[in-house]
Parts: C-alpha cells; sequence; structure tokens
C-alpha cells in the first residue's frame, strides 16, 4: 500500500435505506476516519487515495460525493447567489462540459428539477461574466457532475465522483424483465451473513445478478473493476499513477478460484441465457453454475449453506400465482434444505411468514 496522497476531506457515500449499517462496515474495512451514518448515505473522511477505493470496492454504495460548499437557500435569488460564491474555475474550465443533480426535501423550492436548472445558470454565469465563454450542458458523460441537496433552506453542493451510479458495474450486458439492482443484490447477500466460504445458491436468479455480486465477494473482485470510467478520472486533479496503483493492487488481491460452488436457478430458458453471459463477462464461469428449470425441480448435490433469491413480485405476477410460489417455495425449503438458511426479497414482510 502506498501512503496516504494526501489532506483528508469529508465525503459522503450514498447507500439504499437500511444498508447504512452494512456500507458503514465496509467503509471501516477500508480505512475510512470519523464514519457516521445518516439516512440513505453515511459520511465519512480521507484522502483522494480513500476516495478512489471507496469507488471501487463499496459494493452498497450508490455514489461517492465530495461537498464543496453550503448556503442558507430559502429563495430562488439565494440559490443562484449562493451557486455563484463558489469558485468554479477551481474544477472546470470555460471551455467544458458541467450536469447538476438536485435532491429537494423540506425547502420552499419544491422542484429538483428547476433548482438544478437555476444552480445551472449560477455557475456558467459566472464563467461568462469572467471570461466571455460559459461550459456547456452534458448529461450523459460530463467533465464535471454536480450534486445540491437543498434541505431545510440550505443548500450542500457536491462534486459528484461516481459518474454514473455504482451500482452499474458494467458487467451486466443482458437483463431480463425487472433486473435486480447489483448494489440491493449485494446488500442482501452481505446482510444474510453468508461467509463466502461454502455453496450458495439463487433459486429464482433471472439474468444472474446476485449469483455474479456472491461470486465477486467470494473471490475478492473489486465491484468497480469492470467499469469503463468513474467520475473522478475526468477531475482536472486526477492522479492516474494512483489510481494504476490500487487497480493493480485489487487483481493481485483476487482469488483464481473457488473451492465451492455458487448456483443459479430459473425456469425461462431466456434469461438463463442472458446470465451465462454476464457471467462470462465477469469471468465467473468457473465459479457459477446455471440450471433452467423450475426451483421445485431442482435437486441439489450438495445441500448450500445460504440461499439467497429474489422472487417475482407486484405486476410480473398475479395474486394467486404469487401465493402458490411462495407455498411451494415454503415446501422446497422444508424438503430439500434441512439446514439452511434462506434469504427472500419480498415485498411484503407476511409472505413467507
Amino acid at each position: 500500500m502506498s501512503k496516504n496522497k494526501g489532506t483528508d476531506f469529508e465525503m459522503i457515500a450514498k447507500t439504499s435505506f437500511g444498508f447504512e449499517d452494512i456500507l458503514s462496515a465496509e467503509l471501516e474495512e477500508l480505512g475510512a476516519k470519523k464514519i457516521r451514518k445518516v439516512t440513505r448515505a453515511v459520511i465519512f473522511e480521507g484522502d483522494e487515495r480513500m476516495m478512489y477505493l471507496a469507488n471501487l470496492w463499496c459494493r452498497t454504495a450508490l455514489r461517492i460525493l465530495k461537498p464543496i460548499g453550503s448556503f442558507p437557500c430559502a429563495s430562488e435569488q439565494e440559490l443562484y447567489d449562493g451557486i455563484r460564491t463558489i469558485e468554479w474555475n477551481k474544477y472546470l474550465e470555460a471551455d467544458e462540459t458541467l450536469a447538476v443533480d438536485s435532491v429537494v426535501t423540506k425547502s420552499n423550492l419544491t422542484h429538483s428539477l428547476y433548482v438544478s436548472q437555476k444552480a445551472k445558470d449560477g455557475i456558467v454565469d459566472q464563467f461568462r461574466n469572467r471570461a466571455g465563454q460559459r461550459p456547456n450542458v452534458e448529461l450523459s458523460r460530463p467533465k464535471l457532475r454536480i450534486h445540491i441537496h437543498l434541505n431545510q433552506d440550505v443548500a450542500s453542493v457536491s462534486l459528484d465522483s461516481s459518474g454514473e451510479s455504482l451500482h452499474k458495474r458494467g458487467y451486466r450486458q443482458q437483463q431480463g424483465d425487472a433486473p435486480l439492482n447489483e448494489a440491493l443484490a449485494a446488500g442482501m447477500i452481505l446482510l444474510s451473513g453468508w461467509d463466502k466460504k461454502s455453496p450458495f445458491l439463487d433459486l429464482m436468479c433471472g439474468s444472474g445478478t446476485i449469483p455474479i455480486e456472491a461470486a465477486l465477494m467470494a473471490r475478492n473482485i473489486a465491484p468497480g473493476i469492470f467499469r469503463r470510467e468513474f467520475g473522478f478520472e475526468r477531475w482536472n486533479d486526477f492522479d492516474q499513477d494512483l489510481w494504476d496503483e490500487i487497480i493493480a493492487e485489487a487483481k493481485s488481491n483476487q482469488l483464481p478460484s473457488l473451492d465451492f460452488r455458487i448456483s443459479g436457478v430459473d425456469r425461462s430458458f431466456e434469461v438463463i441465457d442472458f446470465a451465462k453471459e454476464n457471467i462470462r463477462y465477469a469471468g465467473l464461469d468457473k465459479d457459477i453454475d446455471l440450471y433452467s428449470m423450475a426451483f421445485e425441480d431442482y435437486n441439489p448435490e450438495i445441500v448450500p449453506s445460504m440461499i439467497v433469491t429474489n422472487p417475482p413480485y407486484g405486476g410480473r405476477i398475479t395474486d394467486d400465482d404469487l401465493f402458490l410460489l411462495y407455498k411451494n417455495l415454503g415446501d422446497a425449503f422444508k424438503k430439500k434444505y434441512p439446514g439452511c438458511t434462506a434469504w427472500v426479497l419480498t415485498a411484503n414482510k407476511r409472505s413467507i411468514s
């Protein structure tokens, strides 16, 4: 490991509700400091290396934000004026691109798109007044993505170091209907307490997200290793040498193979083909077995220690079919998986009680 890159600064890791404890543990393992949990986020401190590591390794984070300023904001004029107090030429050139995302809660300004538009106006007007030239908006791949959180008439402004949401790992080439968010899949597995050293099974695996996330954990493969780019790689102060070192270190610590099996079952031949393609892209062909059949018909050669699965729900299935599915799932647990722990993602806490 190299020495710290420099001065520590505050960061915010965004996550889904209920995953704050898991994300805190992930950040602590990476070496983050002064960790504290808030709703749907974890605040922590670290240096530039820590920011890169958090983006690469946090399985339940959605974005890593770097705060750069805050100001009172009870009106659109205060928003416009406050945004212009930030020295934007420290982060962006006049001929480069930007995007602004906003979240609004308990504020006089209630429309997030309007907040983003007004903040953008303040930024580009600052450049136009100083340089006679303004940056353009680029929503898909801007040089700088800016995040504004407006809460109780205080605006907090951050730089988004992640770019695309971190749940978009980069390995998913195909997906079925209602695909499971990769960070949610990882969170389910981490919540389950699976030891990452014993057989693992998903009885309704769809396009393979849960088995893939399990295999990545078991082989100590960084979830961000497949991504083509993170937002911080476009920043003016991006340290390519440090990033190359971190990537090389991550790859050197991967386990070459597993001495147990991870399995996925699904009744759809089409989504099993999707899962196979995603697994191949992730380089996990030798770690995951797939079976195209109904879970009622699957008979494991070795009873797994852990089952994690995401049954269909909502518009994908009728109430009567859903009742029968859970009845059959419960019967399968009792008959085929004695002593096994099972975690089931359901929209109704009473579905399997």
